[in-house]
Order: C-alpha cells, then sequence, then structure tokens
C-alpha cells in the first residue's frame, strides 16, 4: 500500500513581505536640506555682485560754504540761519541769500504742531526749493 503524505508547511509556497503602506521620507528631507544650504550660502555670495575696484582719489578740501537751514520753532515761528523771516516771504528770502544753493536743511523741534511745517514744505516745494530734514539718530535699543 502505497501511501503519499502531503507535508503540511512552507515547503511549496514563497513567504512575501508584506506591502509597506508608508513612504519613507528621510532621504527626501536630506536632499531638501542639503538643497536648503546651498541656496542660502549662494545668495549670501550673490548679494554683493559684480566685483568691483574702486578707484583711489585724493583728499581735497572743500570751502566751507554757509548753507540754509531752516528752523520751525515749538510754537511755529520760522527762522532762516538764526533770522526771523516772514513765511510768505520765505522763498524770495532763500533766493536772495542763497543763489546758489540746491536745498534747503529744515529742522523742527520734535513737539512742532504739523500746520506750520506743513506751510513751509508746501511753500518750498511750490518754488521748487528741494527740502533734507534734519534728524538726530536714534539712540541703539530705543525703537
Amino acid at each position: 500500500m502505497g501511501m503519499t503524505i502531503q507535508g503540511g508547511g512552507f515547503r511549496g509556497k514563497r513567504q512575501t513581505a508584506p506591502a509597506i503602506s508608508e513612504i519613507n521620507v528621510t532621504p527626501f528631507v536630506d536632499v531638501v536640506l542639503v538643497l536648503l544650504i546651498i541656496f542660502m550660502l549662494t545668495a549670501h555670495v550673490m548679494e554683493y555682485g559684480i566685483e568691483v575696484e574702486v578707484p583711489k582719489t585724493k583728499t581735497v578740501e572743500t570751502s566751507v560754504k554757509e548753507q540754509p537751514v531752516l528752523t520751525i520753532g515749538k510754537t511755529g515761528e520760522v527762522s532762516l540761519n538764526r533770522d526771523t523771516i516772514n513765511i510768505n516771504l520765505l522763498a524770495q528770502e532763500i533766493r536772495q541769500r542763497f543763489p546758489n544753493a540746491t536745498g534747503v536743511y529744515v529742522r523742527a523741534d520734535k513737539e512742532t504742531p504739523w500746520d506750520p511745517i506743513a506751510q513751509v514744505l508746501g511753500t518750498l516745494h511750490e518754488a521748487k526749493i528741494a527740502v533734507n530734514m534734519v534728524t538726530q539718530p536714534q539712540e541703539s535699543g530705543k525703537p
């Protein structure tokens, strides 16, 4: 009597690994970080653009010219280089006293009302006189 016994077990079957349902993003993150570092370094280098060697010059003494300085006080009084002036004659007075001046330096107290400042700036704008505002540098650490 011949009998065949089939083997139970894994003899004829191949064992397969379970399917991966998640993507491993670690290599992707590594590549992105490397690219980020490269872009950060090249952006810093590119900031300076073309390298240029500027020519050297001698220092020349310039003559000190009296510049027109317009001061507006707390109460709105206007003075041109320490001389009180009528705001209606402002442009005429600047052109008469400073014929070669390209602009005027304007100083105003921080507590000066806005109306006199706006009136002076408007008068200078109508007369096509450039305005340079005089300020003090801000102390470090204060907003």
